[in-house]
């Protein structure tokens, strides 16, 4: 897979149809790879069903709307979505093919660190550092606005794949994303642009307004604001809504109705070996490996069952995808109710400094509260690549 600044340093007037079925691949990696982040954060809430909850998991839900969307742009172009490899590192800087390379991303319980990690990555281009701003810059924003003007260039070109096929199926639901195909009575452009600007007016790439997506979305609250209200634990100030926020004044547009911080699970940050080096001290090594393992099989078997949905049996996408769903769902439990429950013994936690390197252990004491009681947390492991 190529990079951003791979794809972005090519000319624009060089980006044809297979710049944009690599760019778009990069895209699908790129929509995935927040998909864990989140629902890491997601799963450490010890109460799921409240406004945190209900926030996050909004987000993430449509994280993976936005992955069915660009897969199904690649599909419609002649392409083929690659998901049962996708494989993100964690923790590292910047997320895959290099995008926001400022930003620190590891799987950890939710805390105000994270979430101030969260709102960078879903920040609108008038809140970003301005040298972060730069047409140039590895941002998702830059880079989806090249993949959309290079699809404008393309047109012609974007057309006339649309119309031969694909190899690959479209997959479509009611959750906010749909097919592409061709139709002598409408154009397919439309139905390519709208799914591109539909990412970037929810979250990553937002301009023309901060707090809102927009009426294609019926209106509903940015990414960026749904973190921001969990951060500063608080509603929306509905006296500011109109005024545009800059970096020095966005907390004064949450002062409204309260929101209380989440109780978590104080789980531990996932270190660059998945927790190798502390399992191979833990009495309790074998259950906890076993749960582990359980959830990175689930997890995998997800990927595979997605993967399969847009490559596989034409008839039997719907079934495949509805598996597939059944397994994310799954995914909560063999987090939530197995992994989980594995409390890391208190002289590991004491000795982490001495079992982990410096970054990592920086990092764990950063994410997690070393001075409670710690548990594993899941990793994400996609066993498809690394077994």
């Amino acid at each position: 897979m190529k990079t951003l600044a791979q794809h972005l340093v090519v000319e624009p007037k060089q980006r044809d149809l297979a710049w944009i079925k690599s760019a778009l691949q990069t895209a699908i990696s790129l929509e995935h790879a927040t998909l864990p982040l989140y629902i890491a954060a997601t799963y450490s809430l010890n109460v799921q069903n409240f406004t945190a909850y209900n926030l996050i998991r909004s987000i993430a839900m449509e994280e993976m709307v936005h992955m069915a969307a660009v897969s199904n742009i690649l599909a419609a172009i002649g392409g083929a979505p690659q998901i049962k490899s996708l494989n993100p590192a964690y923790p590292s800087l910047g997320l895959p093919g290099g995008a926001e390379p400022d930003l620190f991303v590891c799987l950890a319980p939710l805390s105000k660190e994270q979430l101030k990690n969260f709102m960078r990555l879903e920040a609108p281009v008038s809140l970003l550092d301005p040298k972060y701003a730069e047409e140039g810059y590895e941002s998702i924003s830059n880079f989806y606005a090249a993949i959309r003007i290079a699809i404008v260039d393309n047109a012609r070109l974007v057309r006339d794949a649309v119309k031969a096929g694909g190899k690959s199926n479209q997959v479509g639901d009611n959750i906010g994303f749909s097919t592409i195909v061709w139709s002598d009575k409408t154009d397919c452009m439309d139905s390519i642009l709208a799914a591109i600007d539909s990412i970037t007016a929810q979250g990553e790439g937002l301009v023309e307004s901060v707090f809102h997506a927009g009426g294609e979305s019926e209106a509903e609250e940015s990414h960026y604001a749904r973190f921001a209200q969990i951060r500063y634990e608080a509603k929306l100030t509905d006296g500011l809504r109109d005024t545009r926020p800059t970096r020095e004044t966005i907390e004064d547009f949450f002062k409204g109705y309260k929101i209380p911080f989440p109780d978590v699970t104080n789980t531990l940050a996932v270190p660059a070996d998945g927790y190798e080096s502390i399992l191979a001290q833990d009495p309790d090594r074998d259950a906890v490996a076993r749960d582990l393992v359980g959830f990175d099989t689930g997890y995998s078997q997800m990927l595979a069952g997605l993967d399969a949905s847009w490559n596989g049996d034409p008839a039997k996408w719907w079934p495949t995808l509805g598996g597939a769903v059944e397994l994310m769902a799954k995914l909560r439990v063999l987090a939530c109710f197995n992994v989980m429950k594995h409390e890391v013994p208190t002289d590991l936690v004491t000795n982490l400094a001495k079992i982990y390197r410096a970054d990592d252990f920086a990092m764990m004491s950063t994410y997690t509260r070393l001075d409670k009681p710690v548990f594993y947390g899941p990793r994400f492991r996609n066993l498809n690549v690394t077994s």
